[in-house]
Protein backbone atom coordinates (compact mmCIF):
# COMPACT_ATOMS: atom_id res chain seq x y z
CA UNK A 1 0.00 0.00 0.00
CA UNK A 2 1.27 3.54 -0.90
CA UNK A 3 1.07 6.16 1.43
CA UNK A 4 0.52 9.47 -0.44
CA UNK A 5 1.59 13.04 1.59
CA UNK A 6 -0.17 16.40 0.70
CA UNK A 7 0.53 19.24 2.00
CA UNK A 8 -2.39 21.51 2.51
CA UNK A 9 -1.61 24.67 1.70
CA UNK A 10 -1.45 28.01 3.90
CA UNK A 11 -4.43 30.21 3.34
CA UNK A 12 -3.19 32.64 5.63
CA UNK A 13 -0.83 33.24 1.96
CA UNK A 14 -3.58 33.88 -0.27
CA UNK A 15 -3.33 36.84 -2.21
CA UNK A 16 -5.36 39.65 -0.35
CA UNK A 17 -6.10 41.32 -3.62
CA UNK A 18 -6.64 44.51 -1.95
CA UNK A 19 -7.71 47.51 -4.05
CA UNK A 20 -6.84 50.85 -2.44
CA UNK A 21 -9.69 52.22 -4.45
CA UNK A 22 -12.32 50.26 -3.87
CA UNK A 23 -11.35 49.49 -0.49
CA UNK A 24 -11.81 46.04 -1.28
CA UNK A 25 -9.53 43.18 -0.45
CA UNK A 26 -10.22 39.78 0.52
CA UNK A 27 -11.24 37.71 3.87
CA UNK A 28 -10.98 34.46 5.58
CA UNK A 29 -14.01 33.78 7.91
CA UNK A 30 -12.73 31.89 11.03
CA UNK A 31 -15.59 32.09 13.28
CA UNK A 32 -19.64 32.42 12.11
CA UNK A 33 -21.89 35.24 13.24
CA UNK A 34 -24.23 33.52 15.83
CA UNK A 35 -21.58 30.87 17.49
CA UNK A 36 -19.98 29.85 20.72
CA UNK A 37 -17.44 28.29 19.74
CA UNK A 38 -14.26 30.29 18.12
CA UNK A 39 -12.45 29.22 15.52
CA UNK A 40 -8.56 29.83 14.46
CA UNK A 41 -6.71 29.34 11.59
CA UNK A 42 -3.62 26.98 12.12
CA UNK A 43 -1.22 27.62 8.87
CA UNK A 44 0.81 24.09 10.16
CA UNK A 45 -1.64 22.02 9.51
CA UNK A 46 -4.11 24.17 7.10
CA UNK A 47 -6.76 23.54 9.14
CA UNK A 48 -8.88 25.45 12.20
CA UNK A 49 -8.70 24.69 15.60
CA UNK A 50 -11.12 25.14 18.57
CA UNK A 51 -9.56 28.07 20.29
CA UNK A 52 -12.13 29.25 22.66
CA UNK A 53 -15.90 29.23 24.01
CA UNK A 54 -18.15 31.91 24.91
CA UNK A 55 -20.19 31.52 27.90
CA UNK A 56 -23.65 30.05 27.31
CA UNK A 57 -26.30 32.64 26.36
CA UNK A 58 -23.41 34.48 24.69
CA UNK A 59 -22.50 34.27 20.73
CA UNK A 60 -20.82 36.07 18.07
CA UNK A 61 -22.63 38.65 16.78
CA UNK A 62 -20.51 39.28 13.75
CA UNK A 63 -18.62 36.85 11.61
CA UNK A 64 -15.12 37.18 12.59
CA UNK A 65 -11.88 36.33 10.43
CA UNK A 66 -8.61 38.02 9.43
CA UNK A 67 -7.31 39.67 6.07
CA UNK A 68 -4.75 36.85 4.38
CA UNK A 69 -1.19 38.14 3.25
CA UNK A 70 -1.18 40.29 6.19
CA UNK A 71 0.22 40.54 9.61
CA UNK A 72 -0.71 42.82 12.43
CA UNK A 73 1.01 44.19 15.00
CA UNK A 74 0.24 41.77 17.53
CA UNK A 75 1.76 39.10 15.22
CA UNK A 76 -0.88 37.56 13.28
CA UNK A 77 -2.92 37.93 9.94
CA UNK A 78 -4.99 41.28 10.73
CA UNK A 79 -8.42 40.55 12.11
CA UNK A 80 -11.74 41.73 10.67
CA UNK A 81 -15.32 41.71 11.41
CA UNK A 82 -17.56 41.15 8.31
CA UNK A 83 -20.58 42.19 8.43
CA UNK A 84 -23.30 40.37 6.02
CA UNK A 85 -26.41 39.51 5.20
CA UNK A 86 -26.19 36.06 6.88
CA UNK A 87 -23.37 34.14 8.60
CA UNK A 88 -20.38 32.56 6.30
CA UNK A 89 -19.09 28.98 7.15
CA UNK A 90 -15.71 28.67 8.81
CA UNK A 91 -12.94 29.27 6.19
CA UNK A 92 -15.11 30.96 3.40
CA UNK A 93 -13.02 32.89 1.49
CA UNK A 94 -14.82 36.66 0.36
CA UNK A 95 -14.31 39.79 -0.96
CA UNK A 96 -15.47 42.87 1.58
CA UNK A 97 -14.92 46.22 2.09
CA UNK A 98 -13.69 48.25 4.09
CA UNK A 99 -15.22 50.48 6.40
CA UNK A 100 -13.57 51.38 9.38
CA UNK A 101 -11.45 50.11 12.13
CA UNK A 102 -12.21 49.79 16.28
CA UNK A 103 -8.93 50.84 17.73
CA UNK A 104 -8.75 48.45 20.83
CA UNK A 105 -5.73 48.32 23.50
CA UNK A 106 -5.24 45.11 24.80
CA UNK A 107 -3.46 44.57 28.58
CA UNK A 108 -2.47 40.50 29.02
CA UNK A 109 -0.40 40.15 32.26
CA UNK A 110 0.67 44.25 32.42
CA UNK A 111 1.34 44.36 29.39
CA UNK A 112 0.01 46.38 26.76
CA UNK A 113 -0.78 46.08 23.18
CA UNK A 114 -2.66 47.23 20.15
CA UNK A 115 -5.47 44.76 18.64
CA UNK A 116 -7.47 46.95 16.28
CA UNK A 117 -9.96 45.42 14.50
CA UNK A 118 -10.94 46.46 10.81
CA UNK A 119 -14.71 46.45 10.02
CA UNK A 120 -16.00 45.51 6.41
CA UNK A 121 -18.86 44.51 4.52
CA UNK A 122 -19.45 41.89 2.36
CA UNK A 123 -19.07 43.40 -1.05
CA UNK A 124 -22.06 41.26 -2.08
CA UNK A 125 -24.88 42.31 -0.19
CA UNK A 126 -27.78 43.42 0.16
CA UNK A 127 -28.00 44.92 3.09
CA UNK A 128 -24.76 46.55 3.33
CA UNK A 129 -24.38 47.23 -0.62
CA UNK A 130 -24.75 51.38 0.38
CA UNK A 131 -22.22 51.08 3.12
CA UNK A 132 -18.87 52.31 2.39
CA UNK A 133 -17.61 54.08 5.73
CA UNK A 134 -18.61 52.91 9.40
CA UNK A 135 -20.20 56.47 10.22
CA UNK A 136 -23.00 54.97 7.55
CA UNK A 137 -23.99 52.39 10.23
CA UNK A 138 -26.61 52.42 12.78
CA UNK A 139 -25.09 54.37 15.73
CA UNK A 140 -26.53 50.98 17.67
CA UNK A 141 -25.10 48.46 15.66
CA UNK A 142 -21.10 50.43 16.07
CA UNK A 143 -21.83 50.73 20.04
CA UNK A 144 -23.07 46.72 20.03
CA UNK A 145 -19.46 45.88 18.22
CA UNK A 146 -17.66 48.14 20.91
CA UNK A 147 -19.49 46.49 23.74
CA UNK A 148 -18.82 42.96 22.58
CA UNK A 149 -15.36 43.28 21.79
CA UNK A 150 -14.76 44.86 25.23
CA UNK A 151 -16.67 42.04 26.89
CA UNK A 152 -15.05 39.13 24.79
CA UNK A 153 -11.86 38.43 26.38
CA UNK A 154 -13.21 39.06 30.13
CA UNK A 155 -12.95 35.50 31.06
CA UNK A 156 -9.15 34.97 29.49
CA UNK A 157 -7.03 36.84 31.41
CA UNK A 158 -7.23 39.80 28.94
CA UNK A 159 -8.95 42.80 28.95
CA UNK A 160 -9.31 44.74 25.81
CA UNK A 161 -10.22 48.49 25.99
CA UNK A 162 -11.81 50.13 22.82
CA UNK A 163 -9.72 53.78 22.43
CA UNK A 164 -11.95 54.75 19.44
CA UNK A 165 -13.34 54.43 16.11
CA UNK A 166 -12.48 55.45 12.62
CA UNK A 167 -13.05 55.43 9.27
CA UNK A 168 -12.40 53.25 5.71
CA UNK A 169 -9.09 55.64 5.47
CA UNK A 170 -7.89 54.54 8.90
CA UNK A 171 -9.02 50.62 8.05
CA UNK A 172 -6.66 51.66 4.64
CA UNK A 173 -3.57 52.92 6.66
CA UNK A 174 -3.92 49.50 8.83
CA UNK A 175 -4.21 47.23 6.03
CA UNK A 176 -0.91 48.66 3.79
CA UNK A 177 0.71 48.47 7.08
CA UNK A 178 0.03 44.84 7.62
CA UNK A 179 1.02 44.05 3.92
CA UNK A 180 4.03 46.01 4.06
CA UNK A 181 4.82 44.27 7.62
CA UNK A 182 3.77 40.76 6.29
CA UNK A 183 5.90 41.11 2.75
CA UNK A 184 8.79 41.96 5.10
CA UNK A 185 8.34 39.04 7.38
CA UNK A 186 8.61 36.68 4.24
CA UNK A 187 12.24 38.00 3.14
CA UNK A 188 13.84 37.17 6.52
Amino acid sequence: MTTIKTRMQDISHLPHEFDKKKRECKAVIETPKGRRNKFKYEPESGLFSLSNLLPQGFSFPFDFGFIPSTLAEDGDALDVIVLMDEPAHVGCLLQVRLVGVVEIVQTENGKESKNDRVIAVAARSFDYQDVHSISELQRSLVEQVKEFLELYNKNSGKRDEVKGVAGPERAIELVEAAIRRFERNQKT
